[in-house]
């Protein structure tokens, strides 16, 4: 009996470590990835001015058809 009590507790403490990591990727993790992912979609598709100095790391885009909406972009080249 001591025996089935010991993994017992072992399976408890195994299930809510995987709970609470599960958790923290969801509420945590998650958001941020699908954030870059959704900034990235949308630089790819936007229309962004040329870089004025040269020496640029982000520069003003806006989405094909809509120049009243504009957002940061990193410059690539």
């Amino acid at each position: 009996m001591k025996e089935a009590t010991g993994e017992l507790n072992t399976t408890v403490v195994v299930m809510l470590a995987i709970g609470v990591l599960m958790a923290f990727f969801y509420y945590t993790l998650w958001p941020l990835i699908r954030e870059n992912f959704e900034a990235n979609s949308q630089c790819s598709k936007a229309i962004c001015e040329p870089c004025k100095n040269g020496n640029c790391d982000f520069v003003v885009c806006h989405p094909k058809g809509d120049t009243s909406k504009t957002f940061q972009c990193v410059y690539k080249g």
